[in-house]
């Protein structure tokens, strides 16, 4: 299950529950993958529904590895996921939003 608190966004992949998260490690593996640019560019383009699906699959490659999938691109390129290829934008777009989100206070 997944801790949003944490950052974590719950994905099926090939039938099976996963959890990725953005953690700092995977954020500098995504920046280093993407070539050029920057993250902040990335999150503008997801927010301005301006990305790719290279971005999407960069994006799900560093969100799972960081909640401890061991894989590629590749890997991924070939799976299914639960929801289909709209549900991957959407926790593609989650992930960056957490990983980039204050937390509000539940006060």
């Amino acid at each position: 299950m997944a801790n949003p608190w944490a950052g974590e966004v719950a994905l099926v992949v090939n039938g099976v529950p996963m959890v990725a998260k953005l953690t700092l490690g995977a954020l500098a593996e995504l920046e280093a993958g993407l070539g050029a640019g920057t993250l902040v560019e990335l999150v503008e383009r997801f927010e301005s529904r301006r990305f790719s699906t290279r971005d999407v699959v960069a994006v799900l490659v560093a969100g799972l590895c960081g909640g401890g999938w061991v894989g590629t691109a590749d890997d991924l390129a070939r799976a299914d996921f639960g929801g289909g290829p709209m549900e991957a934008v959407r926790v593609a777009a989650e992930l960056l939003a957490r990983a980039f989100a204050i937390p509000e206070s539940g006060a």
